[in-house]
């Protein structure tokens, strides 16, 4: 499963579905897809991340270590997250609306 996040402030962003329902966790969301987040809600979900992806780094590269390939180097939480916090915070910014389907 693919999820897609969307706003009028920054171009769409498509993650695996295990990883964007993760951060839709991390975020104080349901893993309902799709969903919204609305504008005025969009700062305090892009804090949440922040704070959640800062908090559990070691945790989230030791698992991805672990069923990966041993020649490729695993990927850390922060940097597949870095699309979904730019999307946010450009909606933050602008004041739009985020959606995911």
């Amino acid at each position: 499963m693919l999820v897609t996040f969307t706003c009028k402030a920054y171009a769409d962003i498509t993650m695996f579905g295990d990883v964007a329902l993760g951060m839709l966790k991390m975020m104080g969301h349901s893993e309902t897809v799709p969903g919204a987040i609305l504008a005025e809600d969009v700062p305090a979900a892009l804090d949440r991340l922040k704070r959640a992806i800062e908090a559990a780094p070691a945790r989230n590269e030791s698992r991805q270590a672990e069923g990966g390939d041993p020649d490729e180097p695993p990927v850390s939480l922060a940097h597949r997250a870095l699309p979904l916090i730019e999307l946010l915070a450009a909606a933050a910014q602008q004041k739009a609306d985020v959606m995911w389907k």
